[in-house]
């Protein structure tokens, strides 16, 4: 079973952080990027403490929607309806929900969000990596994030979300790695409706 902790994904990347000082991207850029972005889709990788990886893809829709749909032998299935973040896994007939403000992702879903007040710019290994690390300081509870960008001029704002990691209260790391990433596509609102494995028929 693959644990997952909804203030999940991570970037390995994080992990091997150096003293150099980050590129000459500031926050205000980040903040532009999120702005420019209305939707996206990407293909992920999500590997978890253990090192276990499953792929899939994912798609997002702002303000507040979003789907990870993991390949087709897991079972689980993470969608954000632009109010709350739910975790529903097949093999157990299982649903979970929180409010979106409630997790990391909400710094990706709400780019109105003023990041300065809860976020900054962290070293990166290289002058064009870009990590911003969110916190909410009033509730240590909803766990850390950090966006990872890398400068690309063709990219919304010059910045290309390359993934994010995140760790939770209770210490787990997820990993998210993003490829393939489109931007400002096209992605029907029903796309983010989910089969409750509890009753018959679809929930939005």
């Amino acid at each position: 079973m693959i644990r997952f902790s909804y203030a999940a994904p991570a970037l390995t990347l994080v992990a091997a952080l150096a003293s150099t000082p980050a590129g000459a991207a500031t926050l205000e850029d980040v903040q532009g990027h999120l702005r420019a972005v209305t939707s996206m889709t990407a293909s992920f990788t999500q590997t978890d403490r253990a090192g276990k990886s499953v792929s899939g893809t994912l798609s997002l829709k702002r303000p507040g929607k979003i789907r990870f749909q993991y390949e087709k032998n897991v079972p689980l299935l993470i969608v954000g309806d632009g109010k709350a973040l739910t975790f529903i896994d097949y093999s157990v007939r299982q649903v979970q929900r929180w409010p979106i403000g409630n997790t990391p992702l909400g710094v990706l879903l709400n780019p109105n969000r003023d990041l300065s007040r809860f976020a900054k710019l962290v070293p990166s290994s290289s002058p064009r990596l870009v990590l911003v690390e969110a916190r909410d300081p009033r509730h240590p509870e909803y766990g850390v994030i950090t966006l990872a960008f890398t400068q690309k001029a063709d990219a919304p704002s010059g910045l290309m979300l390359e993934g994010w990691t995140a760790l939770d209260s209770q210490n787990n790391r997820t990993t998210i790695r993003l490829s393939n990433q489109r931007f400002n596509v096209s992605i029907d609102d029903k796309a983010f409706s989910w089969r409750d494995p509890r009753q018959k028929g679809p929930r939005g």
